[in-house]
């Protein structure tokens, strides 16, 4: 695989280069949290407090290998932003999500920011971890697809927040924009691999005892370095690394430590009206060799979103409406490697496609229509499950 990131990476670069003409980007991907409608431009110093939020909802009809569990509807999200103006220059943001009705209730944002100056914020409570592009600007009414990427939530364990402090800023040098964030966290812990997955699985680690103490007393941590040039586009590197085990019970040593590392690259261009987003993300993780090859410790997966507004109009007395044809392509590896005893691959991967269109009533509001076809190899490499089904869903800020 390692000509495929050699040439996925000389892609965004070489793109990065060349989009000298494209549209601009509003805002850097560090700044999103603070970049949704409730709160007003222009206001930020000096609104006392604002409340806001979205919801999605969804139909989904799939079947893998002819089979189906056929139509069903889903209200998948409903979101609540507060935000507060505490003091000039010490803002607070929460956010708390209400998953599949009331099924999952979680707070994914609880901060204070504390603005020393422009490049040097002191940030402290429930953060979003900075890993990749999509962690922060996960809102679905940002997305022309339904579902969120996969190399986003089954590697990079998206949405991730975490409880932690650190500092964050942004430094302009002429047209460009250089960002940086550094958080100390609790970190992801045994669920890591002490899962039902039955693979090393990122996302189990987000255990909510997360947000009360540390499962082994070590933190972790997590940095993204940001670089935007006007009227082009961004690219971040991050980086996240920390002991996931619980390696201490009551002052004794029960096991060793585990590292964990996630790196990622992600990018948000364009070039004149088409935008091309997406992340790739590595994971290197200590797995103890008594759970087999099952669990792999180093997995790699990308996505790729291309978006082009194919139609800008007047529709049912709805004015400045925008029709985008969209395009996602999405690889992910759960287990780097070779069999110990055959020298054969593991082949534990996927690899999908989607289309769709995204009808926007303004860049706040829209339909969304998404077909994806998936194959799905399993570990010892048998012939893959083909998965294809489409959705249809709404998404909106309030």
């Amino acid at each position: 695989m390692k000509p495929i990131v050699i040439l996925f990476l000389w892609l965004v670069f070489s793109q990065w280069v060349i989009a000298q003409n494209a549209d601009s980007l509003n805002t850097t991907n560090k700044d999103a949290v603070y970049q949704r409608p409730f709160i007003f431009e222009g206001q930020k110093g000096n609104l006392t407090a604002a409340v806001g939020g979205y919801l999605e909802a969804n139909t989904n009809y799939f079947s893998t290998d002819g089979v189906s569990e056929g139509f069903s509807m889903e209200m998948r999200r409903f979101n609540i932003f507060l935000y507060s103006t505490i003091k000039e220059r010490i803002k607070f943001l929460s956010e708390l999500e209400f998953g599949h009705g009331t099924e999952e209730i979680e707070l994914e944002t609880a901060l204070l920011d504390f603005e020393l100056h422009p490049s040097l914020i002191f940030r402290a409570g429930i953060v979003l971890v900075p890993i990749g592009y999509f962690n922060q600007n996960h809102d679905s009414p940002k997305w022309e697809f339904i579902d969120r990427p996969l190399v986003s939530t089954n590697l990079i364990p998206s949405t991730y927040s975490d409880v932690g402090f650190g500092v964050h800023g942004t430094i302009p040098v002429q047209s460009l924009s250089f960002t940086y964030e550094a958080y100390v966290l609790n970190g992801l812990q045994d669920g890591v691999v002490a899962n039902e997955e039955n693979r090393t699985f990122l996302a189990s680690g987000k255990n909510e005892e997360r947000f009360g103490q540390d499962n082994n007393g070590s933190p972790a941590f997590a940095t993204r370095l940001g670089l935007k040039k006007r009227k082009v586009g961004e690219i971040g590197l991050s980086a996240y690394l920390g002991n996931y085990n619980t390696f201490q019970k009551e002052g004794l040593t029960i096991d060793e430590k585990r590292t964990l590392f996630i790196g990622a690259l992600d990018y948000n261009f364009s070039i004149k009206k088409l935008q091309c987003l997406g992340e790739l993300a590595i994971i290197k993780a200590d797995i103890p060799t008594d759970l087999g090859q099952n669990f792999g410790d180093s997995q790699w997966g990308l996505h790729t979103d291309l978006i082009y507004p194919v139609w800008k109009g007047t529709l049912f007395r709805w004015q400045n409406m925008t029709l985008n044809a969209a395009f996602r392509f999405e690889y992910l590896d759960y287990n780097v490697g070779d069999f110990e005893e055959t020298g054969s691959n593991i082949s534990d991967h996927l690899f999908a496609v989607m289309p769709g269109i995204g009808l926007r009533f303004s860049p706040n509001t829209l339909l969304r229509m998404n077909y994806r076809y998936q194959w799905d190899t399993d570990l010892l490499g048998n012939p893959p499950a083909k998965t294809a089904g489409f959705q249809f869903g709404f998404a909106s800020y309030f």
